[in-house]
């Protein structure tokens, strides 16, 4: 099998056997998170929410997030095996997945591939796994997701409002083990993580300055690009680059113009002033501003250079929106719910970018017709001892 052939299987296959895995697997049990600390890294509930606190180095980050959610993070690497390569040619396929994960391996960053490898070492995971479950987004296709952004002029808080459904096949159990981590690294941003254990990059997060931002995959472009560049960054890491490193959507822009680029996405983005789409490509990035301080996102580009087929049912639900005066995090919560994609909807959050706020509902399936539960972010990603032994110093 050649290389392209071998990609374009990899993308069909995902879109099958993602699809089928929650009806084929069985349910687990709730994922079991014990307050806990060790060292400088600390396990939180709040509001039944499991919250992981980690500080320092990136090698300290490692072994904090090891030490206090190790057996959860071996279950969910659990999962590229469960769903990719679960068919009859599994171990070829894992195996093809462990080769285009090596070949990703040195385009992550630095700091981000130490801490990858603290992480291994100190829970005894093979770093094979833990590579493939951080990198298989790059080489497959399989998130959905909406967002509803609100720049302040249309917010009845008056601040920028962001929501955000993550849609993704659990099979059947992804969506018990919602994690949101809270980490201070070393001489850059603190920032908060919507994600799973053993996830170090980003899907959904914000960051101290109020940055926030989600990540919709899409398929097409207009710009003639590849769909899978393997001398690209994997893309959480460079999402995790945006919060590690910046406060404005200019600068989120700048950034990812900067690096290679895997694939194809939608990256949903605001500040406490502005909110827009990074539609990107290997070839291109093009900022899709807010319309009338509205600004809706799924799985299609909408910027001209970029655009093609860009019907979608859920897009026109969230735009929607366009005709109330003014939205609050209610009504944002509503749009997201009737934008839902069933037992896929597996995280509804909205973030306030100006007070630090995250509302988070996880758990039951659709995600959006649970409680929003709501976590205060700002003491725990500014003050300097935020919790006991854990500060955000050089």
């Amino acid at each position: 099998m050649t290389p392209r052939s071998r990609r374009a299987f990899s993308f069909v296959l995902a879109s099958l056997t993602l699809l089928a895995s929650a009806a084929r697997l069985p349910a687990a049990a709730p994922a079991t998170f014990s307050p806990q600390r060790e060292g400088l890294g600390e396990l939180r509930l709040i509001d039944d929410v499991p919250v992981l606190l980690v500080r320092g180095s990136p090698e300290d980050v490692g072994r904090q997030t090891a030490l206090l959610v190790g057996p959860q993070t071996k279950r969910v690497l659990d999962y590229p095996r469960d769903t990719l390569a679960s068919g009859p040619d599994g171990d070829a396929t894992w195996s093809w997945l462990v080769q285009a994960a090596r070949q990703l391996r040195p385009n992550v960053p630095a700091d981000h591939l130490a801490e990858l490898d603290a992480l291994a070492h100190a829970a005894q995971i093979d770093p094979d796994r833990l590579l493939v479950g951080n990198v298989m987004m790059d080489v497959y296709r399989g998130l959905g997701c909406s967002s509803l952004l609100i720049e302040p002029a249309r917010s009845k808080t008056g601040q920028t409002l962001f929501g955000r459904n993550l849609d993704f096949p659990s099979a059947g159990y992804l969506h018990r083990y919602s994690l949101v981590t809270v980490c201070r690294p070393r001489g850059k941003r603190a920032f908060a993580s919507v994600g799973f254990p053993g996830l170090v990059g980003c899907l959904s997060g914000m960051n101290d300055a109020g940055l926030a931002l989600a990540v919709h995959e899409v398929l097409v472009s207009r710009d003639g690009s590849r769909l899978y560049n393997p001398k690209g960054v994997p893309y959480t890491f460079a999402f995790r680059r945006i919060l590690e490193e910046c406060a404005t959507v200019e600068e989120a822009e700048k950034l990812l113009v900067s690096i290679e680029r895997t694939t194809m996405y939608n990256l949903a983005v605001c500040d406490r002033r502005r909110a827009g789409v990074l539609e990107v490509t290997p070839r291109s990035v093009v900022l899709r501003p807010a319309e009338d301080g509205l600004c809706a996102c799924t799985n299609h580009f909408r910027a001209a250079p970029l655009a093609i087929f860009p019907f979608c049912d859920r897009y026109a639900k969230l735009s929607a929106a366009a005709s109330e005066p003014t939205l609050g995090v209610a009504d944002v919560a509503a749009k997201l719910d009737a934008a839902n994609l069933g037992d896929l909807t597996l995280q509804t959050m909205i973030f306030e970018p100006a007070p630090l706020r995250l509302h988070l509902a996880f758990g039951r399936l659709p995600a959006s017709s649970g409680p929003l539960r709501v976590l205060d972010l700002a003491p725990l990603l500014t003050t300097p001892s935020c919790h006991g032994r854990i500060e955000n110093t050089p």
